[in-house]
């Protein structure tokens, strides 16, 4: 019999059990559990889960998110999750990672295959002259799980640096106010750094895989999160590979497949903004893994506008993503292990 199975990835936006004036945990458990559940996953993975504090040295926990899976099949599933350097949870945007069936192996990638690039602050205030290293805000987590019949699925989840200008020394004058363009310009262009160099990195991974397995079964590959890009923008071009850019038929094996762009025109968006219909979070999928494609939904039917909501919405507890959501079929009797 083949085996159904469900990859979904999800930015849950944010999720802490902070108090007033963020939303209340209570309230964005109602909001979001039932998301959740409709995922259906069994493999499910998550951006934007902040980390609680146990009080006094002990590492940060994942507090917010136990409870909002309480009660549902995922509260027992297997677990992934993104460290700090000092180990436990980040304070804020972890990487999780929930499977129904066995994570057989789990590391997060920070610089491991891409070292920090350097940049000189042109318009530093004052002005620095040493080259300064232009780190990733966050890992990315890598997972293998051992699907049934011994299959290897290995998962990538990312999220991606946003395009909002990154901090210039002496150039900012509030949260998102800056003292000149020229400060803004080069914060900008630190961010597109930053988010391209761990696509990167991501790409580098997925290269691994296939040197490892080769190309001609190749690995199941997952590639799945928040790029914080469009589908024809750097960042997901460089995560694709497609052989137009490449210019090397041999190289197809190796390119990535968008399994969302599967989805109807009118219903392929992620996020709203300022009226703008944003593919922002991807599903990609190697070509081995392809072939057991069902479908794909982009469950965005009560998603709102972020830009509006931010300006109107009091404490508002959704998240303003939408999930990504592909079924694939199995046949039985199969091993890539």
């Amino acid at each position: 019999m083949p085996e159904r199975f469900v990859l979904a990835t999800f930015n849950l936006e944010n999720l802490d059990d902070r108090p007033a004036p963020e939303a209340s945990l209570e309230s964005r458990v109602a909001a979001l559990r039932p998301q959740v559940e409709r995922l259906d996953a069994d493999v499910l993975c998550l951006q934007e889960v902040n980390g609680q504090p146990r009080g006094g040295p002990a590492p940060r926990r994942f507090a917010a998110l136990d409870v909002l899976l309480e009660g549902t099949p995922l509260a027992g599933f297997h677990r992934a999750v993104t460290e700090s350097p000092s180990g436990g949870a980040m304070d804020k945007h972890n990487l999780v990672v929930l499977s129904r069936w066995p994570i057989v192996e789990q590391r997060q990638v920070w610089h491991e295959l891409v070292p920090a690039p350097h940049a000189a602050m042109t318009t530093a205030a004052p002005p620095e002259e040493a080259l300064q290293p232009v780190t990733w805000d966050r890992p990315l987590l890598a997972v293998t799980v051992e699907l049934p019949g011994g299959r290897l699925l290995h998962v990538l989840n990312l999220h991606l640096r946003a395009p909002l200008a990154a901090f210039v020394p002496g150039q900012k004058t509030g949260q998102f106010a800056w003292a000149s363009v020229a400060g803004w310009a080069e914060g900008f262009a630190l961010a597109a750094m930053k988010r391209n160099g761990q696509a990167l990195e991501a790409r580098l991974w997925v290269e691994k895989l296939f040197d490892a397995e080769g190309d001609v079964d190749g690995p199941l590959v997952a590639v799945c999160g928040d790029f914080n890009a469009e589908a024809t923008e750097v960042p997901t071009r460089i995560l694709r590979g497609d052989v137009e850019d490449t210019g090397s038929g041999a190289l197809a094996a190796r390119a990535l497949v968008p399994v969302d762009m599967t989805v109807p025109p009118d219903r392929r968006y992620t996020v709203i903004h300022a009226g703008r219909r944003n593919l922002l979070d991807h599903l990609l999928v190697s070509r081995p893994l392809l072939r057991w494609f069902r479908g794909a939904e982009i469950h965005n039917e009560g998603l709102g506008d972020e830009l509006v909501a931010y300006a109107t919405v009091d404490r508002s507890p959704e998240s303003y993503h939408a999930p990504v959501v592909a079924r694939f079929e199995l046949p039985g009797g199969q091993s890539n292990a």
